[in-house]
């Protein structure tokens, strides 16, 4: 007897798990030190000189959530591997830091609306179908508060990967060997991000790149705004 739908779903998000719980036992996957990026980034938060309540979706080892955490933010972490969930509270607990996490689906945030004040979600939202995607946006749309702030990033088309392992769908592909076998990633480019973040004021939109072994690492940083109007952004590129 074949199962049903729900059944099959029930089976790739098992597998996804095991897969994610395995990835993130690796070194490079639990580094400590954060990305420049979320330096910058909580630097613009603070100019705001306000108590703010931030989101990091995807939060892995919790590398972002232990540093927005040490920089007096109230810093929410999710994810969907109890691996990551596992080592992000052990860290917090070491450095006497508070700890809040949820294990959830990315797609399906288990919080109220408009409960935080920015989120951040760096290497986590590509690793889905485009549709996936697309309801991930507007679960973050739908939790930010009123001109609220986003730190984001996507694979651009640019880098070395785009094109290798199993087609999913259009830019859509699966790894079919390495550590990060069986996981999917979506690339994109300029347009498809301004459309799909056409509800929100994008503040800046680069390209950070950098070369690896002789291999392009391509990824899109997005920054944007919830609930205010702004006269035009920023695209650029950049050295990573």
């Amino acid at each position: 007897m074949i199962g049903n739908n729900s059944d099959v779903s029930r089976g790739a998000e098992k597998k996804l798990l095991t897969e994610w719980d395995t990835i993130l036992r690796e070194e490079w996957y639990s580094q400590e030190e954060p990305d420049e990026i979320v330096i910058n980034f909580a630097k613009l938060l603070k100019r705001e000189k306000r108590k703010m309540r931030v989101l990091d979706l995807g939060c892995g080892a919790g590398r972002h959530q232990i540093f927005m955490t040490k920089q007096g933010f109230e810093t929410h972490g999710t994810d969907i591997s109890s691996t990551g969930l596992n080592l992000t509270k052990q860290r917090l607990k070491r450095q006497n830091l508070e700890v809040y996490l949820v294990k959830c689906d990315m797609k399906n945030l288990p919080f109220v609306e408009s409960l935080f004040d920015a989120a951040i979600c760096l290497h986590t939202i590509y690793h889905q179908k485009l549709k996936g995607i697309q309801e991930t946006i507007s679960e973050i749309q739908r939790v930010l508060q009123k001109e609220g702030s986003l730190l984001i990033n996507f694979l651009s088309k640019r880098t070395y990967s785009y094109g290798k392992g199993e087609k999913v769908e259009e830019n859509t592909f699966m790894e079919t060997e390495g550590i990060e076998k069986g996981i999917l990633h979506h690339f994109t480019d300029e347009e498809e991000i301004k459309h799909l973040f056409r509800n929100f004021n994008i503040v800046n939109l680069e390209l950070s790149e950098k070369d690896v072994e002789g291999k392009l690492r391509s990824r899109w940083v997005l920054t944007a705004k919830t609930g205010i109007t702004l006269f035009g952004h920023n695209t650029m590129m950049r050295q990573a």
